[in-house]
């Protein structure tokens, strides 16, 4: 297939054959939006199948409303007819077919960036030379983090999260008042057992879900960073699954894997790349306590973890959601005398107790620690606030 032929694939919105139908994700159009005026490169990262390439489409529906259909450019860049082309020849070829000057602004978007060789310095010499918006997407952090060395100061990271609870009841086409509490208490178990990966919460196909698991352990994790232990990596994960919520040692998971140590650490990391799962420090002033203490592990998406453990642990579950809902504040676990309380940061103290209490030592030590916001999450009213930035 010849370039021309497929770019008219990838925007047909040249040809007036664009209609966006998709449940829009006003959480991420609107910061998206909020910075569509600035020079910097807008990267959408998260886990894989979460909806990136969706809200690129969003934006691109979006903008159409305002601006000549040639003046927006989508390529895919998994696309295998296009692998063979630099970012900058794909983009001569597209000023030819619509006979635009270099100095014509126009929007980029770069759909999985990174699977393109040193996208870096394509990148930066577009942001430096051209009068062009770029909107990129990317599955893997690794790769964004070791290049953007190169981007300092050029770009603006998004991190797509899974659905939120209000996201998932509009997914649902769920029509509830705030007063009918029984409905809401049905859906949040339901939102519980699925997540929040969207086309798995419209389907509930587990066929899918699977596959996206495949997909991350061998194409982003096992094949990207060329792993021969194959069998490791896929029992760790299910480990990790297992142990949602639970303090870790990367020691007890070596013996148990008959790895090394840092085979472990390694692997571990390579799932955190991939926004697969997340580790939680223990909350210490002492930075050697830090490092020595025990993490704590929460997974990308708790329908993922439902998939391998079943629905059984819910109060993992919610405690993982709770996380999830949080993450942006960099929370950590707080332990004193053997008592845990789940989360910590700057200004809050959150337990996630589903359909539960604390207890007296906990309840002592919660109510000892003294910051401004203090939060016993225990049901769905926790997930009804608006996600905070």
């Amino acid at each position: 297939m010849d370039i021309e032929s497929e770019l008219h694939k990838q925007n047909p919105w040249w040809e007036g054959k664009f209609k966006e139908k998709s449940i829009k994700r006003e959480i991420y159009l609107k910061e998206i939006f909020q910075n569509i005026k600035s020079k910097e490169i807008i990267f959408l990262t998260g886990l894989r199948r979460i909806g990136k390439t969706t809200i690129l489409k969003q934006v691109i529906g979006e903008l159409l409303i305002k601006v000549n259909p040639s003046d927006v450019l989508f390529i895919n860049m998994d696309s295998f007819s296009l692998l063979e082309f630099s970012i900058h020849q794909l983009i001569e070829e597209y000023r030819k077919l619509h006979k635009k000057s270099v100095s014509d602004f126009f929007y980029l978007f770069l759909d999985e960036i990174t699977s393109k060789d040193n996208f870096e310095q394509e990148l930066k010499s577009l942001y430096d030379n051209e009068n062009i918006k770029i909107i990129c997407s990317s599955s893997i952090a690794t790769l964004m983090r070791d290049k953007k060395a190169l981007l300092t100061g050029r770009t603006k990271t998004i991190e797509v999260m899974p659905l939120t609870f209000q996201e998932f009841l509009q997914f649902k086409e769920a029509k509830i008042s705030r007063a009918d509490k029984s409905k809401l208490e049905s859906y949040f178990k339901d939102y519980l057992k699925l997540g929040g990966i969207p086309y798995y919460v419209l389907t509930e196909d587990r066929t899918y879900l699977n596959e996206l698991v495949e997909s991350i352990i061998y194409k982003d994790i096992i094949a990207h960073y060329k792993i021969t232990g194959e069998r490791a990596v896929k029992e760790l994960f299910v480990l990790l699954c297992q142990r949602v919520g639970k303090p870790m040692s990367y020691n007890k998971l070596a013996k148990i894997l008959k790895i090394s140590v840092d085979s472990v650490k390694r692997y571990v990391g390579y799932f955190e790349q991939a926004y697969l799962f997340y580790v939680v420090e223990r909350y210490s002033k002492s930075a050697n306590e830090k490092v020595t203490s025990p993490k704590k592990i929460y997974i990308g998406d708790v329908g993922i973890k439902n998939l391998i453990t079943e629905f059984k642990d819910l109060g993992a579950s919610y405690e993982n959601l709770v996380f999830l809902k949080i993450k942006d504040k960099k929370p950590e676990y707080y332990l004193e005398s053997s008592v845990e309380i789940d989360f910590i940061t700057k200004e809050w103290i959150i337990e996630a107790k589903y359909n539960q209490e604390l207890n007296e030592k906990q309840s002592k030590i919660f109510n000892s620690i003294k910051l401004k916001k203090k939060i016993v999450a225990g049901g769905y009213e926790f997930f009804m606030g608006n996600r905070e930035k």
